[in-house]
């Protein structure tokens, strides 16, 4: 094969990529950094994204900006599984639990960052698929019927999936709220 002709395609990978690239990055980090509450590690869950596609380890079959996105929570998810500790910015807007803002007192807002630190905690400690759905419904806002088709599944398995996941986050925000007791 001639060099000429080698580069035509390499050439049009670099293009689709970079085109790919402008039209989902900023969903692809804002999703991350909803999950991880670090700019920092939001950024670097984007950029494993987007190698991996760059790497040809990972080619969307067809909807490149659903898999990005779902690329994108199971990273930051999978960031925090291996973390195992708390990231340093409260989840409190994302996650719809009261945020507590200027003027209120320094209790309440130290209290608003810990409950956010024991969400992140507790839902790295869920089965993977059930973190994704609850990302999807209560971090991203997502109804189950579009989690159902994102996912490739029924509604009422998302139904099932999603009171199990609220479930056993409640349970462990408990456990939590006694060990700090």
């Amino acid at each position: 094969m001639a060099v000429g002709s080698m580069i035509a395609p390499v050439t049009e990978i670099r293009d689709s990529l970079s085109r790919l690239f402008r039209e989902h990055h900023r969903r692809v980090l804002t999703a991350a950094y909803r999950i991880t509450g670090s700019m920092a590690d939001a950024e670097d869950v984007a950029q494993a994204v987007f190698l991996r596609m760059a790497d040809g380890d990972a080619t969307p079959a067809t909807n490149a900006g659903s898999y990005l996105y779902r690329a994108a929570i199971n990273g930051a998810l999978d960031l925090l599984r291996r973390r195992k500790a708390a990231p340093v910015a409260p989840i409190e807007d994302a996650a719809n639990v009261a945020y507590v803002g200027h003027g209120s007192s320094p209790e309440a807002e130290a209290s608003s960052r810990e409950l956010g630190r024991w969400l992140r905690l507790a839902i790295g400690e869920l089965p993977p698929r059930a973190a994704e759905m609850f990302t999807l419904r209560y971090l991203e806002e997502l109804g189950n019927r579009e989690i159902a088709a994102l996912m490739g599944t029924s509604q009422a398995v998302v139904a099932v999936t999603l009171h199990n996941a609220r479930s056993r986050l409640k349970k462990r925000l408990r456990e939590l709220e006694e060990e700090k007791s």
